[in-house]
């Protein structure tokens, strides 16, 4: 039997607070969300002048990225890439770059999505909250 980590509440808090670190140094509005590895929703953070959509779409990337076991921008370009029949996956809908999975030890034991800028500085964003806890 294999043992796994898992994300505590201490460590959503390091995450969040790095992110919105990130996100206020650059002057970003932005909404954050972290999920355990199964997706479900642990932290949710919007923050001043962030878009209302950004609430659903920042939860939507972040249980995509926990699901899968990898960034979702893997599923945006997939899609990009003409297998538009992917569209139809089930429980995936936040397939847009901004999802990432929180890896440890080979496990993915959650996921940060963000949104409210470019994809790729949600994603920045994002992994600037992981690199707080040292993955």
């Amino acid at each position: 039997m294999k043992n796994k980590a898992v994300l505590e509440i201490a460590d959503v808090k390091l995450i969040a607070a790095a992110a919105e670190a990130e996100a206020l140094k650059n002057h970003w509005a932005v909404t954050i969300a972290i999920v355990d590895d199964g997706g479900h929703l642990l932290w949710l953070q919007r923050l001043d002048g962030a878009a209302a959509i950004s609430s659903h779409i920042a939860p939507a990337k972040a249980h995509t990225a926990a699901m899968g076991r990898r960034e979702s921008k893997v599923y945006e370009d997939v899609i990009n890439q003409g297998r538009t029949s992917f569209l139809s996956a089930p429980l995936l809908a936040g397939m847009l770059e901004g999802g990432v999975p929180i890896m440890k030890d080979g496990q993915c034991i959650g996921a940060v999505g963000v949104s409210g800028v470019k994809s790729t500085e949600d994603a920045q964003i994002a992994r600037a909250g992981i690199a707080a806890i040292g993955l």
